[in-house]
């Protein structure tokens, strides 16, 4: 997980991404989402506000979740699964290195809320 909240799960040099669950919570009611070119991957929106997110690896984008655009409320009711973003084709697979695994990323929650 990173710190800026999104999740990836590498198998076979591909890399699912999405958003925490922290994440979702603190959103609220996911209403939309959009992918855009650049630095962002996509965008969420919520009831409580819109916020960016950032791909934790670099990679070509090879999927994208359909199933978001007609039902974004998956990534509350299921961030690690079902709500999941793109797909990507990971280039450098150290950049994984760099995430937290679960007992650093709810520390690194429990030192943003304080």
């Amino acid at each position: 997980m990173s710190k800026s909240h999104e999740w990836v799960k590498l198998e076979n040099g591909t890399g699912t991404i999405g958003i925490t669950t922290h994440a979702a919570t603190q959103l609220g009611d996911i209403v939309g989402s959009q992918l855009e070119k650049g630095s962002t991957f996509g965008a969420v929106e919520s009831v409580k506000a819109a916020s960016d997110v950032y791909s934790p690896v670099s990679g070509e984008v090879v999927e994208v979740n359909a199933v978001l655009s007609e039902d974004p409320a998956q990534v509350n009711k299921d961030p690690h699964g079902a709500g999941w973003m793109i797909k990507v084709r990971v280039d450098n697979p150290d950049e994984l290195h760099d995430l937290m695994d679960a007992r650093a990323y709810e520390q690194h929650v429990q030192s943003e809320d304080h």
